[in-house]
């Protein structure tokens, strides 16, 4: 963000610094102080200012008075658990300083959860053969669920992490895909990559340049609020090579099971009647290492689970997060029309505040 209007020069005086903060109304009211080299000396609020002057402290009296000189401050690569200590904090502006304690950016958590050092890949090659008539001359991630398309709230949610870097893997119907992404989303210029012929669910990940990140990667047609945050600060905190969200999956069987003994035929241990298995089931979103990626060989049609599971077989940890909130997999009219019922009333909801 354009840190110009927050500086402040600590020559100041609390006068001048009320003016630059009413100047900041509607946005994050903090100012930055920096000293004559134009390193960061402190930090100052309308509170910090107000706190002053109840202190007997005169208008025109220096902001050096009320700056608050233990700020909060982040690197050029911020510690996404940080940050998110300082959100649950109450702070909404962070400044982020280079080597040299120079502010250069910051970071408004009101309008970003956080910044997560990942690059995204969007899957959206898929035929949607489930969703047809409606998908026969539109790909599905861009059928509308409340006017929106599906993969803008996957492209939005990522955006507000601080995820910037996002390409959409295209296949059936791509030139829609790219026109679309020709503007950005969500202030976003999302990067479009087209598989010439089918890759599977993770071969895609090829057509990327190689890169020092993990990487997001994650199905297009999904509406989920799983915190990418959470799933990222767990992953990095595992050490895993990869870490794949899942959902809850219970499989109810409708008769009586026999627990029976290969080594006495015919003989019955227990019997149970019609139980309830359950499983931890792919959610189709992932975080991958790049020595993971670099198992995929250019070209070569690969699924996701294959990639999870040479990875294992390579010894490599591969870890799991569970999805908390909504998870929908729009790939049937049912899905469909659960995904646009739950979105009107996440909207209605909204207007009533």
């Amino acid at each position: 963000m354009n840190t110009t209007p927050h500086i402040i020069s600590d020559t100041a005086t609390l006068r001048q610094a009320l003016a630059r903060l009413n100047e900041l109304s509607g946005k994050a009211m903090t100012l930055f102080v920096v000293d004559a080299s134009g390193r960061l000396a402190g930090t100052l609020t309308d509170g910090d200012v107000r706190r002053a002057l109840l202190g007997d402290a005169a208008l025109d009296d220096s902001v050096c008075l009320a700056m608050n000189r233990n700020f909060r401050k982040v690197g050029t690569q911020p510690d996404p658990a940080m940050l998110r200590s300082y959100r649950q904090s109450g702070i909404s502006l962070v400044p982020v300083v280079d080597d040299s304690g120079h502010p250069i950016d910051a970071i408004d958590l009101c309008h970003h959860r956080t910044r997560l050092p990942l690059r995204a890949l969007l899957m959206a090659g898929g035929k949607g053969e489930r969703l047809r008539p409606a998908t026969l001359n539109c790909p599905k991630p861009l059928l509308k669920i409340e006017g929106k398309a599906i993969i803008d709230y996957n492209v939005e949610a990522l955006a507000a992490c601080g995820i910037t870097d996002i390409t959409v893997a295209t296949g059936y119907l791509a030139e829609q895909l790219e026109e679309h992404f020709a503007t950005p989303v969500a202030g976003v210029d999302v990067a479009t990559v087209r598989e010439r012929t089918p890759l599977g669910t993770i071969g895609a990940a090829t057509l990327l340049e190689a890169d020092s990140r993990h990487t997001l990667v994650m199905n297009s047609d999904l509406l989920t609020t799983l915190s990418f945050e959470d799933m990222y600060i767990a992953h990095t905190a595992a050490g895993n090579a990869a870490t794949v969200a899942v959902i809850p999956y219970q499989v109810s069987v409708p008769f009586a099971v026999l627990t029976t003994d290969a080594s006495k035929p015919h003989r019955v241990n227990a019997i149970e009647e019609k139980p309830s298995f359950s499983y931890w089931a792919n959610a189709g979103i992932y975080i991958f290492s790049p020595e993971t990626l670099a198992l995929l060989h250019p070209g070569e049609r690969t699924d996701a689970t294959d990639l999870l599971q040479r990875a294992i077989d390579l010894g490599m940890p591969v870890g799991y997060h569970v999805v908390e909130g909504t998870w929908i997999d729009v790939g049937s009219p049912g899905d469909f029309r659960q995904a646009s019922d739950l979105m009107r009333h996440f909207n209605n909801m909204n207007k009533s505040f």
